[in-house]
């Protein structure tokens, strides 16, 4: 089986990995271009990185669907496999596979299409994750489902643990469902498009802490934000972020500081969060508790 792997993050390295450990053929990685990073250095995407220790041809381009109609015929994939790779896929593109393109989704679709299904799970309360592999239709995650592989949520789970979890779950599945193809035994099972939820991109804004926001809320935001964009609150023009966090009793106004047993609290619209660990602007991570011992000025003050 000839696979064109497309993909760009952390998240799509492992399912790389697996593809070129099995018995399938990987002709070939295309990926974003470089980036500029913090210091000001292009920086490759992982994927390229570890397509170029692996040995494998590398294509980078900004716009496949408008540069790379030519190249993807020419290597003449079998199947094309996308993992977070980025870009919108046209039908001229969708067509050029005999078997078409298998995408690996980070949820349980129809549950969370579009580009932030990690966080979503997480604000949503979801108990479950998981991962599908489906084929790739025009519409956004929309595609008949090859298989589903679920993933429970712990108390503890951040973007961050469930993004390595998920990876992995990926590798798994892609694999899985290029087996079957291979062997003649896959099955495409259409969506119920009635019971979709939509995800948009996430951006810093969205990590706010808002008096008005329930606590439950907050403290989902808390591990949905977390590593990135990371949630906070502002009190008297400072952002303090946010890391961990327990939903508690109230114990006044919303959006006004309290200490409960030594520890630092927020009161808000419903319920109060005891704040585990925060980082004040320019300083390093630290327990809540540990904070509100060098700030105890910050008792009874009120965000935002």
């Amino acid at each position: 089986m000839r696979v064109l792997f497309l993909g760009t993050p952390d998240f799509a390295v492992p399912s790389l990995r697996a593809i070129h450990a099995s018995d399938h053929e990987l002709i070939g990685v295309v990926t974003q271009p470089d980036r500029q990073g913090k210091r000001l250095a292009l920086t490759p995407p992982p994927v390229k990185v570890e397509a170029a220790a692996l040995g494998l041809p590398v294509y980078q381009f900004e716009s496949l669907r408008k540069e790379g109609v030519d190249l993807v015929r020419s290597l003449a994939p079998d199947v094309m496999v996308t993992a977070a790779f980025g870009q919108i896929l046209s039908q001229e593109i969708l067509d050029i596979p005999k078997y078409g393109v298998f995408n690996v989704h980070g949820s349980l679709l129809p549950a969370h299409r579009g580009a932030s299904p990690i966080q979503a799970s997480l604000l949503a309360g979801d108990e479950v994750t998981g991962v599908t592999i489906m084929r790739t239709a025009l519409a956004v995650d929309s595609g008949d489902v090859i298989l589903r592989k679920p993933l429970p949520i712990f108390p503890d789970d951040t973007a961050g643990t469930l993004f390595d979890k998920l990876a992995v779950l990926g590798a798994e599945g892609i694999v899985e469902a290029l087996d079957r193809l291979k062997r003649g035994v896959i099955t495409y099972t259409p969506q119920d498009h009635a019971a979709a939820t939509f995800c948009k991109m996430i951006t810093k804004a969205d990590g706010e802490i808002l008096p008005s926001l329930s606590a439950v809320l907050a403290s989902r935001m808390i591990r949905a934000f977390d590593p990135w964009p990371v949630a906070f609150l502002t009190v008297e023009g400072e952002r303090l972020r946010l890391f961990g966090s327990e939903v508690i009793p109230a114990e006044g106004a919303a959006g006004t500081f309290f200490e409960r047993e030594g520890d630092l609290c927020l009161n808000l619209a419903q319920g109060a969060l005891r704040l585990k660990e925060v980082q004040a602007e320019g300083k390093k991570r630290m327990s809540g508790a540990d904070y509100l011992r060098g700030h105890a000025a910050i008792l009874g003050k009120r965000i935002g």
